[in-house]
């Protein structure tokens, strides 16, 4: 699952709040991003490719999919596991897994099955039970990486492998970090706290390597993927995130209707600079990360 921010900053972080304004705010935008899912498709299909290869998803393959979203990458990873192979798909939302498993059921794919279960608590499945893991633009999102990546680690057999998309830094994802900075110059919010989870905490130079083996996985490996969000015209890019990006209203709770309306007319004109001849082309780099249990 992909695009939720941090609602804005108390003065000390409070993870259960996190995660219950996580839920609702996906309970919220479950339909839109289900609607959104051929974009999705194009903009992410590049690196989601990539994470299956490096997550050595094939035939006959038992897959863990975590904060699945609406199901796109799910149903890729069932194609490619087979009628012998076996997905299932989690997430923090039962709404949005509703969308999941409607696709699936659409498309016939009889392997996949979905559960409502927070991503830091993969330690409640059975031990060993997965040969791959993955999560899209997921793991960025968990208050505390670490246990989310132990439960994960205790679901893969030995030599199971895990790989993740999460964006790089805010300079290579302009179509995100753009709007993001305006609302937070607008709103008058304080910067992200440290540790704080959010789009771009594990994009940093080695990041992601060292939280990956920190947590015990090895043959730890990172590769970048030029992800670059296509559209028509930037207003249409505007109106993907107003629809579907939830945690931006959350952004802008504490602001009336004319400094919100104001503030998305700022984030569209910001956002113009990306459109051509060629229609939109908003700048966004994702990195692959994988390790084998």
């Amino acid at each position: 699952m992909a695009e939720t921010l941090a609602a804005p900053a108390p003065a000390t972080f409070d993870p259960d709040k996190f995660r219950q304004s996580t839920r609702s705010q996906w309970e919220s935008a479950a339909e839109a991003w289900d609607r959104w899912g051929p974009l999705l498709s194009r903009w992410l299909g590049p690196a989601t490719d990539v994470m299956l290869d490096m997550a050595g998803v094939g035939p006959g393959a038992r897959v863990l999919d975590i904060a699945a979203g609406a199901g796109e990458q799910t149903l890729v990873t069932a194609r490619r596991a087979g009628s012998a192979g076996y997905v299932l798909a989690t997430d923090i939302s039962p709404a949005i897994l509703r969308y999941a498993q409607a696709a699936a059921r659409r498309e016939g794919l009889r392997n996949v099955e979905t559960q409502e279960l927070d991503g830091e608590r993969h330690d409640q499945l059975p031990a060993g039970s997965f040969d791959a893991a993955i999560s899209r633009v997921g793991l960025i999102y968990f208050p505390d990486q670490q246990r989310a990546l132990a439960g994960i680690r205790h679901a893969l057999r030995p030599g199971g492998r895990f790989a993740a998309i999460v964006y790089s830094t805010p300079d290579r994802n302009a179509f995100f970090s753009v709007p993001v900075g305006i609302i937070r110059r607008r709103a008058q919010l304080p910067p992200p706290l440290p540790g704080q989870p959010g789009p771009f905490s594990l994009g940093g130079e080695g990041v992601l390597q060292r939280t990956l083996e920190q947590a015990g996985f090895r043959d730890v490996e990172v590769r970048r993927v030029d992800s670059p969000v296509r559209l028509p015209t930037a207003a249409e890019c505007v109106r993907f995130e107003r629809e579907s990006f939830g945690a931006l209203h959350q952004m802008l709770a504490g602001m009336d209707d004319a400094g919100r309306a104001d503030t998305w007319r700022e984030i569209e004109q910001a956002l113009a600079q990306y459109q051509a001849g060629e229609g939109f082309v908003g700048p966004c780099e994702m990195l692959v990360g994988a390790g084998t249990r």
